[in-house]
């Protein structure tokens, strides 16, 4: 039986462990993490246990 490999997801802010753990075959997109320790919410993709932030814009003024 091969051996699966688990990692637990890490904060980008903070850089502590979150609550989730990944396997080797996990894919997540536009997945909403969330910190118990430093309550920032981040935006991540996983795929093949690499972890990428995505950077969303900030909200633009409307000028008239």
């Amino acid at each position: 039986m091969p051996q699966i490999d688990y990692t637990w997801i890490l904060c980008p802010v903070c850089k502590s462990k979150t609550r989730l753990k990944i396997r080797e075959d996990t894919e997540l997109k536009n997945f909403p993490l969330f910190c118990p320790k430093c309550k920032q919410e981040s935006l991540i993709e996983v795929k093949h246990l690499h972890i990428t932030v995505i950077r969303e814009p900030d909200a633009q003024t409307q000028s008239r």
